[in-house]
């Protein structure tokens, strides 16, 4: 690709590509500088997900030992379960700020550009990450 063009974004779940300056196509909850920030974040939300990721942290650390102390294997799957359901209460919590704040601001503003784009960050959110 020549210097100074941007890579498309090839959406999975429009199949058209979408000119995004080299980042991801629905940088529109984001202001320009990188790292990109969330347009809000609810105080109430981000603690309980800071509180439910070093829940998450000391989980895998008894997972860790569990491993180390060769426990019964079912014993282990089944704490990796519910790693893997808090870890998706996690998501589930920033999908709902990112809906809420970041979603919000590009689906109200005026730019079919930055609607349309938001729309496919969601449904490839949707396919990819929250099933």
């Amino acid at each position: 690709m020549p210097a100074g063009k941007a890579a498309p974004h090839q959406s999975a779940s429009r199949g058209h590509s979408v000119p995004t300056g080299g980042r991801s196509a629905a940088a529109v909850c984001a202001c320009d500088a990188e790292p990109r920030k969330a347009a809000g974040v609810d105080p109430g939300l981000k603690e309980a997900n800071r509180k439910r990721l070093r829940r998450i942290e000391g989980q895998v650390r008894g997972l860790q030992k569990m491993v180390e102390e060769d426990r019964y294997c079912a014993d282990i799957i089944t704490q990796v379960a519910s790693v893997q359901e808090a870890l998706r209460g996690v998501a589930r919590n920033l999908m709902r700020n990112h809906l809420h704040h970041c979603a919000g601001k590009a689906l109200r503003s005026n730019k079919r550009e930055d609607a349309e784009s938001m729309y496919d960050e969601l449904l490839d959110l949707i396919y990819a990450h929250l099933r």
